[in-house]
């Protein structure tokens, strides 16, 4: 596939594009008074896209990530395909949202670009060595250039035949083209013995600080843990670099035990972090996420904090060598009564800065490219931020 370089202008919702606001949602770093906490203060609209939607000569669903260049008012969007269909693979856009009202009337996508490994060529599908799960992506507003995670795959109990396929954190340009990576510490490698992360466990969201970048893994590494059950939750590890790409250091978010059991109690469940979102150089918002058999997907937005908390970086693992304070987390919302049934919500991403003084904040979900799940945007007007 090869990058899709003119603006297509296929309409999938009701409206034109409306001009975006000169000021970013980004929140100001000058000085001021102490920080608020962050707090939705307005539902401002729903819009979704037709499923397994043709565009550009690919089939859009799996959009896990989201980010907008404030410059231009461009959205950037992820699939986590895998190449079931198509290459991996970005897509750009616009979401339609009033800034004077907050109205959000429709979303348009405009181009896709195929995601290239460092040698030029497209990642492989998937279960072939060196294939790629995208599950993240932030715009960098100060080079300009696109960073994206990579969830990684290995093999386990359920998929013995999966090759190793290291989780990173690559940069790109606009055109998917591979600009450089950042390096990882020792304790995310992937392996095929229980260490390291867990298969379907890896990278799930990135963001950009006014001084550094942070990414999450889902869920806790087989030496932190067990995954999450209705008794106990577990921890995901939060690693930092500085702008200059060193290793500052890992932070534990501690996941909600399962906000129920599955049906019938030896049913499945899957439960972590789907994405964060700086708020400033310590603060976050984090979507925890949780599908549960026989109850669907239960979905809570959380502003944390990493003043105070451990640094972890060196610890092999979180339940031995002693106690350590994890990252502090308030709930700002419980999204599963917000249009339910709820779906797979994987993106979080600040949009334009309203003419009221508030922030946009949009959700958006990956529909796993199944009829009974939805492509969906929710924008939200906050403050705090």
């Amino acid at each position: 596939m090869t990058t899709s370089r003119r603006m297509m202008r296929v309409a999938v919702a009701f409206a034109a594009v409306i001009g975006f606001g000169a000021v970013d949602a980004w929140p100001s770093t000058a000085a001021a008074p102490p920080p608020q906490d962050l707090r939705i203060t307005r539902f401002l609209g729903e819009q979704r896209l037709p499923h397994k939607m043709e565009f550009g000569g690919t089939t859009v669903g799996g959009l896990s990530g989201l980010d907008r260049d404030p410059l231009t008012g461009t959205w950037y969007f992820i699939s986590d395909d895998r190449w079931r269909y198509n290459p991996a693979r970005f897509y750009t856009g616009r979401l339609n949202i009033n800034p004077v009202t907050g109205k959000f009337t429709g979303v348009n996508l405009t181009g896709v670009t195929t995601l290239l490994r460092p040698d030029g060529s497209p990642y492989p599908a998937y279960g072939r060595p060196d294939s790629a799960d995208p599950e993240t992506i932030r715009f960098d507003r100060w080079s300009r250039r696109l960073l994206w995670g990579h969830e990684g795959d290995r093999p386990d109990e359920t998929h013995p035949t999966i090759p190793v396929s290291d989780l990173f954190v690559r940069w790109a340009d606009t055109e998917g083209r591979h600009l450089g990576e950042l390096p990882l510490p020792g304790n995310l490698k992937l392996t095929d013995t229980t260490s390291g992360p867990r298969r379907n466990f890896g990278f799930e969201g990135l963001t950009f600080t006014p001084h550094t970048i942070a990414a999450i893994v889902e869920g806790p590494r087989y030496e932190d843990g067990e995954l999450p059950t209705v008794e106990h939750g577990a921890p995901a590890r939060i690693t930092v670099w500085g702008r200059d790409g060193r290793l500052r250091g890992q932070y534990a978010y501690p996941i909600d035990p399962l906000p129920a059991a599955p049906i019938p109690p030896t049913g499945h469940s899957d439960s972590g972090v789907s994405e964060i979102l700086a708020i400033d150089d310590h603060r976050y918002l984090a979507l925890e996420r949780s599908w549960i058999e026989g109850v669907d997907y239960r979905v809570k937005l959380y502003e944390i904090d990493l003043r105070g908390a451990t640094n972890v970086l060196t610890r092999d693992s979180l339940t031995t060598g002693g106690s350590y304070r994890p990252i502090s987390k308030r709930l700002v919302s419980d999204l599963s009564s917000i249009r339910p049934p709820v779906q797979n919500l994987e993106s979080l991403a600040w949009g334009p800065r309203l003419a009221t003084g508030e922030c946009t904040l949009v959700i958006g979900s990956d529909d796993n490219f199944g009829s009974e799940e939805v492509t969906q945007f929710l924008a939200f007007a906050a403050r705090g931020c």
